[in-house]
């Protein structure tokens, strides 16, 4: 498709984000672009000298934003609120449509200091810009609705950080997301008590994201899709067996668009303890938390939402938070399962069976989604799968078993050993390989998947 640029952001005016300026870097090496991404927004056919200027230089894209610009926002890190924080080492770099009409920022992380940094440098290790890239490949291929690792650029600067060996290679990645906006945008507004600037964010989420028109009902229309897709999320995180690690309101973007990638882990089986972040000590975002977190966190918007909209219809908006979790984790799961739903009654019981069986035997996340796919079991799943297995034969394949990933011995995973081994060699060799052929690897599962 032709790119199509857009500036939508600056329909909201410059209380809402701090014009900025990209760092000035000693080197731009290429190291990943995303061209099927790329071709969703008409950027593909950038050569690779074109592309180092616009994401390694970050020279502006013709007819979209002329200047990076910093989103400020607040939010509620480990549930302390925090009215310190914004973009810090990133920012908006420009807007367009997809080739679904969607409208899409494309996003940097790394790429130097803003009025929000404090005390940060602004930058990002290239191993984090791998890991994210992994994060996001695999996300999408399990069916997550997910921003897009875009591109990466390494900048060949040393960076120290207290909490990983040091000196480290230094990158900038790109993000392409269907937008920015955060719950915590909406919490720096109702921290203010600015009630019209929160009317016309409403206005414009509802407008870009929602398709919808504001009116006298717009805060809780906006509020019951804010609720529906983040509970798709959290639904789509537990059947991946994904664990975010940091479900800060900052992190919850309100299209219910999973982004913003630090401390991630897959799970290795279905522990409701696991976290991911080594500082979540009291376990507040473990894996069988996320949907409470994530709930949360959507109350922090409706109590921001307060400001410009009666309570009552409010609550009955967050209502629909539980009912959509509970139906989108059994689709999640019976997708993962290559089979087609059968209705509440069968599919949550099956919810419930799946998730003891795998508590009850440590069994691999990963392998008993590639094991069962298709609905059959193999006999090597034994008795604390029967009941399970019975369950199992009500439902119909929604697809075939006839991909070549299904002959596989085994499947596709990205658990934190493989996470670090790849790193490993980039590190200590510079050898991009093993990451080209993982991000191959895990495209082939998605088709299967798909």
């Amino acid at each position: 498709m032709a790119f199509t640029p857009q500036q939508a952001i600056l329909e909201l005016g410059d209380a809402f984000y701090d014009p900025v300026h990209a760092a000035r870097f000693p080197q731009a090496i290429l190291r990943f672009r995303n061209d099927r991404a790329a071709a969703e927004v008409g950027l593909d056919g950038l050569s690779d000298e074109q592309w180092i200027a616009h994401f390694g230089r970050f020279e502006p894209l013709p007819g979209t934003l002329q200047q990076p610009l910093a989103l400020r926002y607040h939010g509620h890190q480990f549930r302390v609120y925090n009215p310190e924080i914004g973009d810090g080492r990133g920012f908006l770099f420009a807007q367009m449509t997809d080739d679904q009409g969607r409208l899409m920022d494309l996003g940097t992380k790394g790429s130097g200091q803003t009025p929000w940094s404090r005390f940060g440098d602004g930058r990002l290790t290239l191993k984090g810009g791998v890991r994210e890239i992994l994060a996001t490949e695999m996300l999408e291929a399990l069916g997550v609705e997910t921003s897009r690792s875009f591109s990466l650029i390494e900048t060949g600067e040393e960076l120290h950080r207290g909490d990983e060996p040091s000196p480290t290679r230094s990158a900038a990645l790109v993000r392409l997301s269907h937008g920015h906006i955060r719950i915590g945008t909406f919490q720096r507004l109702a921290y203010s008590q600015d009630t019209e600037n929160l009317q016309r964010l409403t206005g414009y989420v509802l407008r870009h994201y929602y398709g919808e028109e504001a009116g006298d009902d717009a805060p809780q229309r906006l509020l019951a899709h804010v609720a529906a897709r983040t509970a798709r999320m959290a639904g789509r995180f537990m059947a991946a067996g994904f664990v975010h690690g940091v479900l800060n309101s900052d992190n919850i973007n309100v299209t219910g668009e999973s982004f913003d990638y630090g401390p991630w882990r897959f799970a290795p089986s279905w522990a409701p303890g696991f976290t991911a972040a080594y500082f979540d000590q009291s376990g507040l975002y473990a894996f069988s938390r996320q949907p409470e977190a994530i709930y949360w966190d959507v109350m922090q918007l409706a109590s921001s939402l307060r400001l410009i909209a009666e309570e009552a219809p409010l609550i009955e908006a967050m209502e629909v938070f539980p009912e959509t979790f509970q139906r989108e984790v059994a689709s999640a799961m019976l997708w993962r399962l290559g089979l087609k739903p059968r209705g509440p009654e069968h599919d949550r019981p099956l919810v419930g069976a799946i998730e003891a069986a795998l508590v009850e035997t440590d069994t691999p996340i990963d392998r008993f989604f590639f094991d069962g796919f298709g609905g059959k079991l193999p006999e090597s799943y034994g008795e604390p799968f029967a009941a399970l297995r019975a369950r199992l034969a009500g439902y119909e394949p929604r697809k075939p078993r006839d991909h070549e990933y299904w002959s596989d011995p085994a499947p596709c995973a990205m658990l934190i050993d493989e996470v670090e081994a790849i790193w490993a060699r980039i590190a200590q060799g510079d050898d991009w390989a093993p990451l080209t052929a993982k991000v191959a690897a895990i495209r082939r599962m998605g088709e299967a998947l798909a």
